[in-house]
């Protein structure tokens, strides 16, 4: 199983870096598009900032088990951000996607679970665009006020994290706030981890001044930019939970390398241990046969 994990980690991890760089620049893009709106007060939907009564939770799982604390790593990760919504007072469904998350939300009565979504193995733009239907009408429709994403961050093929990645509306952090006017942001939000502080990555709990730059003078739209920006969100969430779904497998299939390459470890080291104890008990009773024999032939020996 560690080979065949090697093999499906290599393709994963392609996939996942190969897909930064788009996804990246793209949400670069809209934030531009999305402030020269505000800014000449454009309604777009998907960017509809409204205080926050209800929260949609889109989490993560793999399919299999055998990887080591993966899943359960998420799995945590969600229940507390959930735990800490309540206790500001909202409210909050979740779309889970992986059998292993199925499972067990399943059986959760505290858990309002609106959704469960299967892959098959690697996830691709079908699950991704299921997943974005289903966040497009309970945003559009107002039955959610916030969409966020809980997933797995792959990181290195011997390290990965849980992270919070808010999806729904396209904003900047600390302007989602509750009807009390608290903000609503997780503190350790993955979309926002882009304010520094000489030369160190920092998160902020209140509002921050996000540098994004200006669009070249020479980049001519033939749309108005209201346009432009209902076309792209769409792609913007299609590549976003694409992205997450991505991350997840590569960090599953790394996991349960991991995973496996402990398990030879552990066994190589067991038999080892087995071995040594077997020749430990044989040379004992070798030795005690041996005795048994040399008293024998001893006790003959003062007899005659």
């Amino acid at each position: 199983m560690k080979l065949v994990a090697a093999a499906r980690v290599r393709k994963a991890q392609e996939a996942v870096i190969s897909s930064r760089p788009f996804v990246e620049k793209l949400v670069e893009f809209l934030y531009v598009i999305n402030e020269q709106l505000q800014l000449d007060d454009i309604d777009v939907p998907l960017t509809n900032i409204r205080p926050v009564k209800k929260v949609a939770i889109v989490i993560i799982t793999g399919d299999r088990g055998l990887c080591g604390g993966f899943n359960k790593a998420v799995i945590k990760k969600a229940e507390n951000r959930m735990v800490e919504l309540k206790d500001m007072g909202l409210d909050c469904v979740v779309i889970s996607v992986g059998k292993k998350g199925n499972a067990y939300f399943r059986h959760r009565s505290n858990v309002s679970v609106i959704r469960c979504i299967e892959g098959e193995g690697f996830y691709t733009v079908k699950e991704a665009q299921t997943i974005a239907d289903n966040v497009f009408s309970l945003f559009v429709s107002e039955e959610v006020d916030k969409v966020e994403l809980v997933y797995t961050k792959f990181v290195s093929l011997v390290k990965s994290d849980p992270v919070i990645h808010t999806l729904l509306p396209l904003s900047m952090k600390g302007v989602i706030c509750n009807e009390n006017g608290m903000c609503v942001d997780a503190v350790e939000d993955e979309l926002f981890r882009l304010t520094t502080n000489e030369g160190k990555m920092i998160v902020e709990r209140d509002s921050v001044t996000f540098n994004k730059g200006e669009l070249s003078p020479l980049m001519l739209f033939e749309q108005d930019p209201a346009q432009i920006l209902d076309a792209m969100m769409p792609l913007y969430m299609n590549s976003q939970i694409l992205r997450a779904l991505q991350e997840s497998f590569a960090s599953e299939v790394a996991a349960r390398m991991s995973a496996m390459s402990t398990a030879t470890d552990n066994a190589d080291e067991l038999k080892k241990n087995l071995s040594v104890a077997y020749n430990q008990e044989r040379q004992a009773k070798i030795t005690g046969e041996l005795l048994e024999i040399v008293a024998g032939a001893e006790a003959l020996t003062q007899f005659d």
